[in-house]
C-alpha cells in the first residue's frame, strides 16, 4: 500500500532531513518552500494540515526541497522576498534584500520629509530601496542605476508591480558612468554597494557565496571598501550643496571610513546609524557648500 503524504507530514519529515543538512531555519525553510509550490500561505498549511498531497504536487516540492538541501536560498527558489512589506521578485541575477537595509529607507524618508526630490539610487539591484521610497513619496523622482541589465529587468518588474514606474527612471551604468557632468544634481544618492572584503569572502555562508551575485557582494580589496571609496570621490559632484549621501556599510568598515580623505574633503559632516544588532551600518554624509566639482 502506497504511503500516505500529508502536509503535516512532509513538513516534519523536510524539517528534520534539513536539520541533518545543516541547513538554517529547517521549519520555517520547509514550510515556505511547501507553501509555494502548494501556491497557498503559511498559515493554510496549518489549517489544512491532515490534506494528502499529489504525486505531482510531491514532486515539485522534492525539487525545491534538492534545491534547498543544495544551499540554494529559499528566495531564489520562490522567486520571492519581502522588503517594507512589499512581496519583490528575485532571482541569481540580484541580491536578495536584508532586513538591515530598510534602516537605509528608513534614514532616507526622514531626510526627504515632503518636499520634493530628485534621487539617485546607485546599484538597484532588485530595485528595493527604490520602489520603497517612492512608494512611501509620491512627490520624489528616482533614477535607479546598476551595472546589470538582467537586474534592471527585475527592478523594472518590480516597479511596476507597485504601480511607481512612472516615478523611477532605470539606467544601466556603472556607478556615475553614464551621467553628463551637467546633470541636473541630485538632493539625495542612496547605495547599497557591494562591501565585502576578499579576506571575508570565503568565511560566507555557501547561500551567499555561492549563488547571490559576486559583482553584488565583492567591494573591491581586502577591507572590501574599493567601490564605496569610489562613490565616496564622485558622489560630490551629483549632489546638491548640503545634499545628503547615504550608503550600506559592512561590519568594522565605520572605523577605517572615519580617516578617509575622500570623506573628509567632499563632505563637510558624516554620522554613523548603528543597526538592530549594534554595528556600525548605515553612513550619512553631508555635502560641503562648495561649488559643484567641474
Amino acid at each position: 500500500m502506497e504511503e500516505t503524504w500529508t502536509i503535516l507530514k512532509v513538513i516534519q519529515w523536510t524539517t528534520g532531513y534539513f536539520e541533518r543538512k545543516g541547513i538554517d531555519q529547517p521549519r520555517a525553510g520547509a514550510e515556505v518552500l511547501l507553501a509555494h509550490v502548494l501556491g497557498v500561505e503559511r498559515l493554510q498549511l496549518y489549517l489544512h494540515h491532515d490534506k494528502p498531497l499529489g504525486q505531482e504536487e510531491l514532486s515539485r516540492y522534492r525539487e525545491a526541497v534538492r534545491r534547498r538541501a543544495s544551499r540554494e536560498p529559499v528566495q531564489y527558489i520562490t522567486q520571492r522576498q519581502e522588503f517594507w512589506s512589499l512581496e519583490l521578485e528575485v532571482n541569481p541575477a540580484v541580491l536578495i534584500p536584508r532586513p538591515e537595509t530598510e534602516l537605509l529607507v528608513e534614514r532616507a524618508l526622514e531626510i526627504l520629509g515632503d518636499l520634493p526630490a530628485r534621487v539617485l539610487d546607485l546599484g538597484t539591484g532588485s530595485g528595493a530601496i527604490a520602489i520603497a521610497m517612492a512608494h512611501e513619496k509620491p512627490k520624489i523622482r528616482v533614477v535607479a542605476s546598476d551595472r546589470s541589465l538582467e537586474a534592471i529587468a527585475v527592478a523594472r518588474r518590480n516597479a511596476s508591480r507597485h504601480g511607481v514606474s512612472d516615478r523611477i527612471a532605470f539606467a544601466a551604468m556603472d556607478l556615475f558612468g553614464g551621467f553628463a557632468r551637467d546633470l541636473e544634481p541630485f538632493d539625495l544618492i542612496v547605495s547599497n554597494p557591494p562591501y565585502i572584503g576578499e579576506c571575508e569572502l570565503m568565511s560566507l555562508a555557501p547561500e551567499v557565496k555561492c549563488h547571490e551575485p559576486p559583482w553584488a557582494l565583492r567591494g573591491g580589496g581586502l577591507d572590501g571598501l574599493d567601490t564605496i571609496r569610489r562613490i565616496l570621490a564622485e558622489a560630490s559632484g551629483y549632489l546638491k550643496p548640503l545634499g545628503c549621501l547615504l550608503m550600506e556599510i559592512g561590519h568594522m568598515q565605520s572605523d577605517i571610513l572615519d580617516r578617509e580623505t575622500a570623506l573628509n574633503g567632499n563632505f563637510q559632516e558624516h554620522r554613523f546609524f548603528r543597526d538592530h544588532s549594534g554595528i556600525l551600518r548605515i553612513l550619512q554624509a553631508v555635502r560641503n557648500e562648495r561649488v559643484r566639482n567641474g
